[in-house]
């Protein structure tokens, strides 16, 4: 699975993403319907973690700037790159596990199915849980990603017990065509539900949130995201000699003392978790976990424990403009996210297709 392109050590390529990245957000703070100055926002960080204004910030941090780069900007920041390097990692993993350079997170009907968790909340819910569900307080996030949640690891629990049928293996193909139908099938639900709904307002936001959006992130949500983020990396980059055996098939992974089934197992169940944590709080974000692999592949190689940090990093990086450009681009309403994502990543993808089909 080696690709040819430049490459660059793997210290340099982590110290320009970890660049790239903290200036991202830096601007990333300042970008909106109101245009916060960086050394504004760099006086509302050091106000809030108790270093007091900045020399070069001039006047005192005013309360609405306050309320925007920490209560509103921020947790979204920390929320665009947690998820954007969740979902890269977990695209590089199942990249591997299943040899298919088309596989993504959403591979294994984990969208579909919190697809039917959310809007089955949004437009059958009732008492207290539609309340919620139809709200916009803090509620409204709690009850929608549970339900999501709960959509997720039913749908990958179906997938799971089609693959695995009676023998226990998880077969590659045997997985990507039970993911393939069941997500068909959650898709199928999802439409017929809004339809024989008829409700607009309902149809409006069952559509922003299977196209993903940031907008109802806040600090508890942020936190819990950043907090999968580091258990995610870490964890399968722990998996990295192994991972680098099934590069190669599973005759080479079991010659190198791999055993083969119950590491596809684990893999397989911690990719859906940490994905169904991100689709939960955030919707259905597509591209991400599918381009972002094949944009470091060239840079790094195949080695897994220096490919996943990067895949993580580019991934925060790529997610966090795509969210900032999601809700500044309008100055009166913001787009779904998911629809800049598939802006940016197709064309990417169909550059990197043109690149390799050369000579």
């Amino acid at each position: 699975m080696t690709r040819a392109g430049l490459r660059l050590p793997a210290v340099v390529v982590y110290a320009i993403a970890l660049a790239v990245l903290g200036i991202s957000a830096a601007v990333a703070l300042g970008i909106g319907s109101v245009e916060v100055p960086i050394p504004r926002v760099a006086a509302v960080l050091a106000r809030r973690f108790g270093g007091g204004d900045t020399p070069f910030s001039g006047q005192p941090v005013s309360l609405l700037e306050d309320q925007l780069v920490w209560q509103l900007r921020l947790p979204r920041v920390i929320a665009a790159a947690a998820v954007g390097a969740i979902l890269a990692v977990c695209g590089a993993v199942l990249q591997c596990l299943t040899r298919n350079d088309l596989a993504d997170p959403y591979l294994l009907g984990i969208s579909s199915g919190a697809s039917v968790g959310a809007v089955s909340v949004i437009v059958f819910g009732t008492g207290w849980l539609g309340t919620l569900a139809m709200g916009t307080g803090p509620g409204n996030l709690t009850a929608l990603s549970l339900s999501a949640f709960v959509g997720a690891m039913l749908a990958l629990g179906t997938v799971l017990a089609i693959a695995a049928g009676r023998t226990g293996r998880l077969d590659p193909t045997r997985t990507v065509l039970a993911g393939v139908a069941v997500a068909y099938l959650c898709s199928a639900w999802t439409s017929v539900v809004v339809i024989a709904a008829g409700d607009g307002d309902a149809a409006r936001r069952v559509l922003t949130w299977t196209l993903g959006s940031l907008a109802g992130i806040r600090w508890d949500s942020a936190v819990l995201l950043a907090g999968v983020a580091v258990v995610t990396v870490v964890g399968f980059c722990c998996y990295g000699r192994r991972l680098d055996g099934f590069a190669f098939g599973e005759l080479t992974a079991q010659s190198l003392g791999i055993h083969v089934t119950r590491t596809r197992w684990a893999l397989m169940i911690g990719t859906a978790l940490a994905t169904s944590v991100a689709v939960a709080l955030t919707g259905a974000i597509g591209f991400i976990g599918l381009v972002v692999p094949h944009l470091v592949r060239p840079i790094l190689g195949d080695t897994h424990r220096l490919l996943l940090p990067a895949c993580a990093l580019v991934g925060g990086v790529l997610l966090l403009w795509a969210d900032t450009a999601a809700r500044s681009a309008l100055p009166s309403s913001e787009l779904p996210i998911g629809a800049i994502t598939a802006l940016v990543g197709v064309p990417i993808l169909i550059l990197l297709m043109l690149r390799r089909s050369r000579p």
